[in-house]
């Protein structure tokens, strides 16, 4: 009974104060720019009432998935700095009770709040985040580049889409390729140029453009001659391309886990391997940023921890700290797997590593 007392008592001031945490997070990051910007556009009236109401409602997913780590860790913290305090730590070590098994209701929390929040990333964001821009009428056009090559390896041809708006194929051009290299570069033997693409799930086909023929000393060869009905994707590749302009116009944000999955696969397939790295990245960043949650509240009790004499601000700094390190650090990550500096592999698994490090010397240095 002793037992189940005490895990209830830990289980609700754990929860209350992650909760508050949570809250005022996403209060204080939210106020500043979000809040502010749509009060001020719909005085404005750039905005209705119900347009802002309901921008609001959905940035709320996207501010909760960033503070449900935040919130396990501070939450934490001043649970178990107030149960120090209070030597109600010092009384349940003095019964026996070790450190893991005065943590295990934090633990349970914190592997609901991994839940929810791989919940949130997974299904909610992409609803919220696609949601966002529709009432917002922010119609994304894609620049679009899609190389094709030969079984050699060599470049046939790169198409440029440099505008399509998940409706229109606009202002193509299509360079084409020599089969001979020189000096390891690929030559210009033709450029295409057409207003607008037609695609018929097998083909890309141009109705009307221009070509321009080049020379191997790149010298054009003609002032442009109109051609008609030239087709210049056709099968698998017609419709990997397509797939992947349309993922393209998209945020990883607004994908959900089987579409960028899918996503990667094509990316991969196709050899696009800038964009697969950084995409790949981002998705096991989803699995990681969940997992954070259990180990920013177990960091957060080790350092809530203390004795009864002990600096309380000392934890919480090294909590700010440990924060401020993990979000900044992961653009930087990102462009690290991006230019293929580190697997994103490595990158995506650095700040756990990094947080499990933590744990094993602060209780070290804990005595715990």
């Amino acid at each position: 009974m002793k037992v189940k007392l005490l895990d209830k008592y830990i289980f609700s001031q754990v929860f209350l104060t992650c909760f508050g945490c949570i809250l005022i997070f996403m209060i204080v990051w939210i106020m500043p720019e979000i809040l502010l910007k749509t009060v001020q556009r719909t005085i404005n009236g750039d905005y209705t009432v119900e347009m802002a109401v309901s921008i609001l409602l959905n940035e709320l997913p996207k501010v909760l998935h960033i503070a449900m780590p935040v919130g396990m860790l501070l939450g934490t913290i001043l649970t178990f700095e107030k149960l120090s305090k209070d030597f109600e730590i010092t009384v349940m070590r003095s019964c026996g009770f070790s450190f893991f098994r005065i943590i295990v209701s934090a633990v349970i929390i914190s592997i609901f709040a991994t839940g929810f929040t791989f919940l949130i990333s997974s299904k909610i964001l992409p609803y919220s985040s696609c949601r966002l821009r529709d009432i917002k009428r922010m119609d994304r056009i894609a620049q679009f580049v899609f190389p094709v090559k030969r079984q050699n390896g060599s470049i046939e041809k790169i198409i440029i889409v440099p505008h399509y708006d998940n409706i229109n194929i606009k202002d193509v051009v299509v360079l084409n390729f020599y089969n001979e290299a020189q000096d390891g570069s690929s030559l210009l033997s033709s450029i295409l140029i057409s207003d607008y693409v037609k695609y018929d799930y097998k083909t890309w086909t141009i109705n009307s453009a221009k070509k321009y023929l080049i020379s191997k000393d790149g010298v054009f060869n003609n002032n442009g001659e109109d051609v008609e009905n030239i087709d210049i994707l056709a099968g698998i590749s017609s419709n990997n391309a397509y797939k992947l302009m349309k993922y393209s116009i998209h945020r990883d944000r607004e994908l959900t886990n089987p579409q960028i999955s899918e996503y990667i696969k094509l990316l991969k397939k196709e050899q696009m391997d800038d964009e697969y790295r950084f995409m790949l990245n981002k998705y096991i960043q989803r699995f990681v940023h969940s997992f954070m949650c259990i180990l920013f509240a177990i960091l957060g009790c080790l350092l809530g921890f203390s004795k009864p004499r002990e600096q309380k601000f000392i934890g919480m700094l090294i909590a700010v700290g440990i924060i401020f390190g993990y979000y900044i650090t992961i653009p930087f990550f990102d462009l690290l797997a991006e230019k293929a500096i580190l697997s994103p592999w490595i990158t995506s698994m650095i700040a756990p590593s990094v947080a499990v490090a933590l744990i094993i010397v602060i209780k070290k240095i804990k005595d715990l």
